[in-house]
């Protein structure tokens, strides 16, 4: 009998590790990514550079590449002096309204949105599918063109400068609709009957379970709709005359105009610190969130 023991097994043969052939469309591809990040950075740093020189030097040789010596002085200025026409507003009260907005329409278009949306899915309506494509036609409809009846709503109303004649008129989200109908009708069936069964209520059931289930679409819809809401500039400047209510988007305009305190050159390097602050916000809010945002879009398994 042979020896197990004694035979021999068989050799291992040697791994060779190839080295992985670079395509020629890879190449491409890294090189349109990079020249597209670089095509929306430089002008970024170029504003945050220049946002540390004063307006003499911007003035006559443009936009700056390399950092001065007036960067403290300059977003000192934006944040802290007092301007404007009546020298009754600063970067810091700017700011809040601007938080104020973005909050307000994040907030506002998620919650109309939800329930928009809960009521197409959820309750059983004879026009429930037609009234959606009403809804969703509505982006064909954007701002510029529905400007002038609801300007001529708010002053009818005495909203003019005020939080309220800002957002509210905004809030109806004919996306944040979309893409919560498209969420609700993705969940199953056995845990709408298993809450029935429970003795659950439409609002018990909206608010522990659906709430609950959508926090990745509410994170993505919120970080969309601040973003948007943050950089409204038109409704904003038709609709408020009061400098306590002026937001970044517009003081960026304004510092230029009227920060000047009599100088034949407007302040151009704290015009750049306060376009610096603008963008801060949702550059933060988009960085820290991605996360959310992407399986709030993508994520299919409910």
């Amino acid at each position: 009998m042979t020896d197990i023991s004694q035979t021999s097994a068989p050799a291992k043969q040697p791994v060779i590790m190839g080295r992985r052939r670079i395509r020629m469309s890879d190449v491409v591809d890294h090189a349109v990514l990079i020249l597209g990040a670089l095509l929306m950075l430089v002008p970024v740093y170029m504003i945050f550079a220049s946002s540390s020189h004063d307006a003499i030097t911007i003035h006559r040789e443009g936009l700056q590449f390399g950092f001065g010596e007036h960067f403290a002085a300059n977003y000192n200025a934006a944040l802290f002096e007092y301007g404007g026409f009546t020298d009754s507003v600063n970067g810091v009260t700017m700011l809040t309204n601007s938080l104020i907005l973005g909050l307000g329409f994040a907030i506002g278009k998620i919650i109309v949105g939800m329930m928009a949306a809960y009521a197409i899915v959820y309750f059983r309506l004879r026009f429930a599918t037609f009234a959606f494509w009403i809804i969703f036609t509505t982006l064909l409809l954007p701002l510029e063109v529905r400007i002038l009846p609801s300007y001529e709503a708010i002053q009818a109303m005495n909203l003019a400068n005020t939080y309220t004649g800002l957002i509210v008129p905004l809030i109806a989200s004919a996306t944040a609709t979309f893409f919560f109908r498209q969420f609700f009708r993705s969940i199953p069936e056995e845990l709408i009957e298993a809450a029935r069964i429970d003795g659950a209520g439409p609002v018990k059931f909206f608010i522990d379970i659906l709430v609950p289930l959508s926090r990745t679409m509410i994170a993505a819809m919120f970080i969309i709709m601040f973003v948007f809401g943050w950089n409204q500039y038109l409704w904003p400047t038709l609709i408020t005359t009061d400098e306590s209510l002026f937001t970044l988007v517009r003081g960026i305009r304004q510092i230029i105009q009227a920060y000047a305190d009599g100088s034949t050159t407007p302040e151009y390097g704290e015009a750049a610190a306060l376009a610096i602050i603008a963008m801060t916000p949702p550059v933060l809010i988009v960085v820290f969130f991605q996360n959310w945002f992407v399986k709030g879009l993508t994520e299919s398994d409910k």
